[in-house]
């Protein structure tokens, strides 16, 4: 059975951020994600996540920009210093929050020059910090319109494009079935280059056991593949509780 972990951005968003982690803990989750930590003190954060004896598993980056202009993201053409400044900003909160991966977003951008710089960037950054692992996640149309990284496939080329051992895939349920219309599909397709998953359902992004996603066959398929990793809840629960939501977990 995977190791659960708890995304803090979605989940008990009832309760203060920082209340969240003990939340997490006492249901019965061992790790924990943060999208974007950056607005609270990494000391703060660490306290937290040491006081209730939580991994912390992954963050998104590149950090909010709080500057103006355009952010840093890695497939937008024309931003390669914008990148690598925003991304030296975001591993100095790693420094001190430890994530085991950190997700590299694309942003915006589409055809062969978004391409190459995005794999340009990826090279640069997986070179740069060999020892930090990193991952790359596509994201649906509906969800985020323009987003370069938008298709499984497009993200196993980037993948052989980069070609370095601290950059894997991150498979998310629910975007796999709204891009490809096939969660189980997806996976058995590409979980082996995943280093990470998120599970939320479609077309909601509420709690697994809901939509068309066969949630049973999904996990038995990430056993059966000797997967063991993190998987994280990624999702809004639909009746605002999270307590409520956590049927579909294994106790």
């Amino acid at each position: 059975m995977p190791r659960f972990a708890a995304n803090l951005s979605l989940l008990f968003t009832e309760l203060p951020f920082l209340d969240r982690f003990s939340a997490a803990a006492d249901v019965g989750f061992s790790g924990v994600e943060v999208l974007f930590p950056y607005d609270t003190a990494t000391k703060l954060t660490r306290r937290a996540l040491l006081a209730n004896g939580l991994d912390f598993v992954l963050m998104n980056a590149p950090p909010p920009n709080y500057t103006g202009g355009t952010p840093g993201y890695a497939a937008l053409t024309g931003q390669d210093a914008r990148f690598r400044s925003d991304m030296k900003r975001t591993m100095r909160f790693a420094a001190e929050l430890r994530p085991g991966l950190i997700h590299v977003m694309s942003g915006p951008g589409e055809g062969d020059d978004a391409k190459k710089t995005f794999v340009a960037n990826l090279q640069w950054l997986a070179d740069a910090y060999p020892e930090q692992r990193f991952t790359i996640e596509p994201l649906n149309p509906v969800s985020q319109p323009g987003y370069f990284l938008n298709d499984y496939d497009l993200a196993a080329e980037v993948l052989g494009a980069v070609d370095r051992p601290n950059l894997a895939l991150q498979y998310d349920a629910f975007h796999a079935q709204m891009i490809h219309g096939d969660a189980l599909g997806t996976w058995e397709k590409h979980g082996y280059r995943a280093a990470h998953i998120q599970i939320g359902a479609a077309p909601d992004r509420s709690e697994p056991g809901r939509g068309p996603v066969d949630f049973p066959a999904l996990f038995s398929a990430i056993d059966d593949s000797g997967y063991s990793g993190w998987v994280s809840a990624e999702y809004t629960p639909s009746s605002g509780d999270t307590r409520r939501s956590l049927g579909w977990m294994p106790r």
